[in-house]
């Protein structure tokens, strides 16, 4: 990876519960059906053995996934954060638009990002646009709208 993978402990745990249920619970159970399938004999038609071996590779592949995410990881924790008068990190902006219509923004890592909750992934460009800004600033953002102009209204750290 070229850049760190900067993620909140609350993200990080999140991976690291969904990589512990895959790996402990849903593979063993998952490695137990194909074998007892496997066992009634004829593979090639056999459904829980086809389908069964599909989700094992699934769940393989998202372990990998997982694992690989886990071990860039770089925890940073938002509530340590030195210089809270500008959006860093993990800090929770309100910007308004030319209307002032006014969005609350979390800057959050790229791999616990959900813009319907308004959590931004650190490197998505609204988040890149909004690093380092101070309240009362004016940032230009390329969205696929358009380029619109948003001021900085507020910042909070958890």
């Amino acid at each position: 990876m070229d850049r760190p993978n900067y993620i909140t402990p609350a993200g990080y745990a999140a991976l690291r519960t969904e990589y512990e249920a895959l790996f402990g619970v849903e593979r063993p159970k998952l490695v137990d059906t194909i074998a007892w399938a496997a066992g009634n004999g004829d593979r090639s038609e056999n459904g829980d053995y086809i389908y069964g071996r599909k989700r094992l590779r699934e769940i393989d592949r998202r372990l990998g996934w997982l694992s690989k995410r886990m071990k860039a990881a770089k925890v940073v924790d938002p509530a340590a954060q030195a210089d809270r008068t500008r959006a860093w990190f993990g800090a929770t902006v309100t910007v308004a638009d030319e209307n002032d219509n006014e969005r609350v923004l979390t800057l959050v890592g790229d791999d616990e990002a959900d813009a319907g909750a308004g959590r931004i992934g650190w490197n998505a460009p609204f988040a890149r646009a909004l690093r380092g800004a101070a309240i009362g600033d004016l940032r230009r953002v390329a969205l696929p709208a358009g380029e619109r102009e948003y001021e900085v209204v507020a910042i909070a750290y958890p």
